[in-house]
């Protein structure tokens, strides 16, 4: 039944600015919960993840919630994503690579966390919308994207200290572990289209070694041939 209380807490939740609303989802989704690194939540608490989402949705772009994107893709939950960056463990100097661009949000977060963050994407025009948001964004000359199949990484830009896959694989692509550097760390998601697990995999004497973090549900990682701008 649809009380006056809920009414009521339906028209706080609308009057509240874009700011006050990451504000909420930082204390009540991420801090009350184990997000515990400060960069990961300044970032989580600027970047207006209502931007990358049309507008339409605008409304409900600070739920903890994954939300759909151009081209049947999603912009992912802001609690999966703020757990990955941070299980990544990224240290000023560090090189990160994104997979899947999509949107564009997870790797604005990156970017304010991080100076330089290289990123593939393969579908062209989710691609130049993300870096035309990006750039609007401010952070423009901090992303290096690429329009490609991201399983085949970034090369000419390896070693990577963390790679970040924002797609479901059934193993960790090749390419992926071999542009990993000397105790870099790669959190992808692994498994099938009904249910995958979250990896994290750090590399230990040119092998992986592999900790299991939990249950998730991503997009399939779409492979095939480099394209070209």
């Amino acid at each position: 039944m649809y009380t006056i209380r809920k009414f009521l807490k339906n028209m706080v939740s609308t009057n509240l600015s874009f700011e006050e609303k990451r504000e909420q989802m930082v204390k009540t989704h991420l801090i009350a919960r184990d997000i515990i690194d400060n960069e990961v939540l300044r970032a989580m608490a600027k970047v207006p993840r209502h931007e990358f989402l049309s507008a339409d949705l605008w409304d409900r772009a600070y739920d903890d919630t994954p939300l759909p994107i151009e081209e049947m893709q999603t912009i992912s939950q802001p609690y999966m994503v703020a757990y990955m960056i941070q299980a990544l463990s990224i240290k000023k100097g560090d090189r990160i690579l994104e997979v899947g661009t999509g949107s564009g949000y997870q790797t604005a977060l990156l970017a304010e966390i991080h100076e330089k963050v290289y990123t593939a994407e393969i579908r062209k025009q989710l691609a130049h919308k993300a870096l035309a948001k990006l750039e609007k964004l401010g952070y423009g000359d901090r992303v290096k994207l690429r329009i490609a199949d991201g399983s085949v990484g970034y090369e000419g830009e390896a070693p990577f200290d963390g790679i970040i896959v924002a797609a479901a694989t059934f193993d960790i692509p090749e390419q992926l572990i071999e542009q990993l550097a000397e105790k870099g760390k790669i959190v992808i998601p692994i498994g099938g289209t009904d249910v995958q697990t979250l990896v994290r995999a750090t590399k230990v004497n040119g092998r992986l070694m592999e900790e299991e973090l939990f249950k998730c549900m991503f997009v399939p990682l779409v492979r095939k041939g480099p394209e070209n701008n």
